[in-house]
């Protein structure tokens, strides 16, 4: 996720149970790019034990081999290739989700990848731009160009986050291509995740948007396949999730307003779990300074008895994280 799955992320989802593996930010590939040196911190200074996937975004075929080949020095458990990003300033530019209308393109892409990359070679995607058009042909490329591994996001580009996943997507991706298949899209939790997984037949999921949320739903996920007992944070382990994440991503350097408004964007997802009403969200958004902000994290969190209660493993109805993207966060439909 895009300034979100950084270095000081990944520290404090390990914390909690880290995830089998890890996708970095994307690094933007153009005629004058370079490796992101803050991006690559996530690479050459892993506190975990889990392998990270350098993730591209980018068409010019050129600037993507020598971007390939500029990642050869480093540990990295291989490339991955962004076809999925849905802003509209990303897609406009041909690249991301952009590329989906383009299945000639991306073949010659992924053949270069092919040749130059001698690591694992991902690929992340959606079902198409504004259909599925090209659903079956994207499929049939990821055959011919062997890719590693699928991510498939079970909606459109132009659907954004607000349309219904179409599931059914998936389940065709699962029959129809020769690697392993990671559904990805409105995996709220430890039950949906496992229920989703048993719908479609996928090997697994990929997490983004609910790990922010609840950053131990990885570690939930796993206690549940091996039959334990699965943990269930409270609102203090809430709060201390909270201020590890904000000592995390504080710099020193950076004025306090917005060092605040950066925490904010994780708040935004945190919030949908805290109160069915949604006034942690009303209250927090309007913060400007870290003493306010961590007052009303502290009253939502631990006064009046709250420390000890469960933090909601779901979303709340009704509660949006980012009113201008995307609708209410809704549980899964799996009927």
């Amino acid at each position: 996720m895009q300034d979100v799955t950084s270095l000081p992320f990944m520290e404090v989802v390990a914390k909690r149970g880290a995830p089998d593996f890890f996708f970095t930010e994307f690094f933007r590939v153009h005629g004058n790019s370079r490796i992101d040196q803050d991006i690559l911190l996530a690479i050459t200074e892993n506190p975990t034990d889990q392998p990270v996937f350098a993730q591209l975004i980018g068409e010019n075929i050129e600037d993507l081999r020598r971007t390939v080949r500029d990642f050869a020095p480093y540990p990295i458990a291989g490339i991955d290739l962004n076809l999925g990003c849905p802003a509209p300033r990303v897609f406009k530019k041909n690249v991301g989700g952009g590329l989906l209308r383009s299945p000639e393109q991306i073949l010659e892409i992924l053949k270069m990848l092919r040749n130059e990359v001698s690591s694992l070679l991902t690929v992340k995607m959606r079902i198409g731009f504004e259909d599925d058009r090209f659903f079956q042909e994207l499929l049939e490329v990821m055959n011919e160009t062997k890719v590693d591994l699928l991510s498939l996001h079970a909606r459109t580009v132009l659907g954004g986050y607000r349309s219904a996943p179409s599931y059914d997507h998936v389940k065709t991706a699962v029959r129809s291509v020769g690697c392993p298949v990671l559904l990805n899209g409105n995996v709220t939790s430890v039950e949906s995740a496992n229920k989703l997984r048993e719908l479609t037949g996928s090997h697994g999921v990929m997490i983004g948007r609910s790990a922010i949320r609840n950053p131990w739903i990885f570690r939930q996920i796993r206690e549940s396949q091996d039959g334990e007992e699965v943990f269930c944070p409270t609102l203090s382990d809430v709060y201390e999730y909270v201020v590890d994440l904000y000592d995390s991503i504080e710099k020193p350097e950076i004025e306090e307003r917005k060092n605040v408004g950066r925490m904010k964007k994780f708040l935004n997802f945190v919030g949908l779990s805290v109160d069915a009403e949604g006034q942690f969200l009303h209250l927090m958004r309007r913060t400007q300074s870290k003493k306010d902000l961590f007052e009303v994290c502290a009253h939502y969190l631990l006064s009046e008895g709250r420390e000890g209660q469960f933090y909601n493993l779901e979303p709340f109805d009704g509660l949006v994280a980012r009113p201008s993207s995307e609708s209410s966060y809704s549980t899964c439909q799996l009927g």
